[in-house]
């Protein structure tokens, strides 16, 4: 639950392993929040925040390159030719690895120098994203939530290196629930941010609402799901056959 804005309750029905976090962008230092004392890159703060406790992460806590998708530091010329990535091992040449900053989501320069995350417990304040990690069965009906009014399909968006912008930018300046599994981004994996296999669902604070609602009314596991082969194919024709006569 919140100060202000949607009731986020709806999440805790879920039983995540890890809570739910939300996300805030500024411009100033928030008040009441503590900094987080240390080092780390962006997408560890995501762990960080499933420990339990709410906490401000500031430039000077950044230590990959989180800082080019906030808008807090420009990319240097090595970078942004694609150098780096096949003395990696990523990319074969730099053509292929500079075309991952083509096409990144930033945020303006000066708009996010800090980043609040704060667990779905310890909420105080109105996300601009909401990050759930989830299980695929979990995943599964997040998404579904996200279509079940307006219909449309489902998207997930990332690149090999820089994630951080995909999960937590990308979302937040498209307007557009992103979906990315764990374990297949170069530098998460490598510092072993989360296990792999997991579902990093992030919802964008204008889908919150109409999401909230779609779970409060939809059947978060249809009857088709426990039918079996048979049962699942008998259903299926009887509904044809309902909707044929009517």
């Amino acid at each position: 639950m919140t100060s202000a804005g949607p009731d986020l309750s709806v999440f805790a029905r879920f039983a995540f392993e890890r809570p739910p976090v939300g996300v805030k962008f500024s411009r100033l230092a928030p008040e009441g929040i503590p900094p987080l004392g240390r080092q780390i890159a962006l997408c560890e703060a995501l762990a960080e925040a499933h420990k339990g406790e709410a906490f401000v992460y500031g430039a000077e806590n950044e230590l990959c390159a989180g800082s080019l998708p906030l808008g807090n530091a420009g990319i240097e010329p090595p970078f942004a030719a694609g150098e780096v990535g096949p003395v990696l091992g990523v990319f074969k040449e730099a053509r292929a690895n500079r075309r991952v900053y083509e096409g990144l989501p930033k945020l303006d320069p000066g708009t996010a120098r800090f980043v609040t995350f704060a667990p779905l417990d310890k909420l105080t304040f109105d996300p601009d994203v909401l990050v759930v990690t989830a299980t695929v069965a979990q995943a599964e009906i997040l998404l579904r939530a996200s279509t079940y009014t307006l219909g449309g399909m489902y998207e997930s968006r990332t690149t090999p290196v820089l994630g951080c912008a995909w999960v937590f930018v990308y979302p937040f300046v498209s307007g557009r629930l992103n979906y990315v599994p764990t374990g297949l981004v170069w530098g998460s994996k490598s510092l072993h941010a989360l296990p792999e296999g997991l579902m990093l669902v992030s919802i964008p604070f204008d889908l919150l609402p109409m999401m909230i609602a779609n779970l409060a009314e939809m059947p978060w596991r249809p009857a088709a799901f426990d039918d079996g082969r048979d049962g699942y194919l008998a259903r299926f024709r009887a509904a044809a056959e309902q909707v044929s006569g009517s």
